[in-house]
């Protein structure tokens, strides 16, 4: 027998009754489902600097970059601890995905020693290797920027999405796109590690573009400098729903002709953005940004014809904090 949808809903409703016992078995599997509540801190931004992060030009220390995450974690979240911190964010139950930005290439990525310094936290406070994902849009951006492709096992697995999308387009806004299934069947949570860096369209390419890696489409949004894209993309409930944190690596910044690493526009920023507000961290890191384009004789993005409007409208359609004055921005 086949039932059509409105059919279907009746008689489901028929088995689900307040009186009925498999009323009280599907009221408990949507609690489960909906998960704990976690307590965000919107319009925080906590910045973490340290020189000696870099050993020599190029090299990273894992144990300076393990401490930063420390710190940082623990003043963002108002823990006394890091594991009390992480714990406060994620539970050991819940598949995490960790979103990193391999586009660029060893020189202008998500650094893999913060990447993993991110992994060991996670595992100190409980959080099961094998229930830690490392992925981007292509399993061969990952290689190249250093990463080693891991996928089974009771081990952290790292693999990018490649063909893997779902079958049929999505919509949000003026996107339509289909999702990385590693977004939408393998992560309850989500961690977005961007890189602190200019793009030549957008203005920026830091959290909220950092998500074009998801979608199986994003050549077709980067008109009008990716606005309203990038902002409807980031209301779609797969990535608004699942994101928790957001760290921007600023270990290497990039403040000109990005997204491609140019070594004449890079520069040792030596520093790390957490936020748990999508918005506010991409303000804050296109603030450094212009700083430092600033200090070198540029244009503002302004000025260059390439404004990052896409963090505004993410403003504007309530995914975070636009307005610098409303930020709190905390430096270590």
């Amino acid at each position: 027998m086949i039932l059509k949808r409105r059919n279907f809903l009746k008689y489901i409703a028929g088995f689900t009754t307040a009186s009925s016992p498999l009323f009280s078995i599907f009221s408990l599997f949507v609690k489960k489902a909906a998960g704990r509540k976690i307590q965000k801190s919107i319009g925080k931004v906590v910045i973490v600097k340290r020189p000696e992060v870099f050993t020599s030009p190029g090299n990273v220390s894992p144990e300076v970059t393990y401490q930063m995450l420390s710190d940082g974690i623990c003043r963002l979240t108002g823990h006394k601890t890091p594991a009390s911190a992480w714990s406060s964010l994620f539970s050991p139950s819940e598949k995490i995905g960790i979103k990193v930005n391999a586009l660029g290439g060893r020189k202008i990525c998500t650094h893999t020693e913060l990447t993993y310094a991110v992994v060991k936290h996670l595992t100190e406070c409980g959080i099961p290797a094998q229930n830690i994902i490392i992925w981007d849009r292509l399993t061969r951006e990952l290689e190249k920027a250093g990463y080693g492709i891991q996928r089974g096992g009771r081990s952290v697995r790292c693999f990018g999405t490649d063909d893997d999308y779902g079958f049929l387009p999505e919509s949000s806004g003026s996107i339509g796109s289909c999702f990385s299934r590693i977004l939408t069947r393998k992560c309850d949570a989500i961690i977005s590690i961007p890189v602190l860096k200019d793009h030549d369209l957008a203005g920026v390419s830091l959290n909220l573009k950092n998500f074009y890696g998801a979608i199986h489409n994003p050549n077709k949004y980067h008109d009008n400098g990716c606005d309203p894209f990038i902002a409807d993309l980031n209301c779609h409930p797969h990535i608004k729903n699942k994101l928790r944190l957001v760290i921007i690596d600023g270990l290497m910044g990039l403040y000109n002709g990005g997204p491609a690493f140019k070594p004449q526009w890079a520069w040792p920023y030596s520093g790390l953005l957490l936020s748990q507000d999508p918005v506010a961290v991409d303000l804050i890191g296109t603030e450094i940004i212009e700083k430092k384009r600033r200090s070198k004789g540029l244009p503002s993005l302004k000025q260059d014809g390439r404004f990052p409007v896409h963090i505004q409208t993410a403003a504007k359609k309530g995914l975070g904090t636009g307005d610098l004055k409303k930020i709190e921005k905390i430096v270590i």
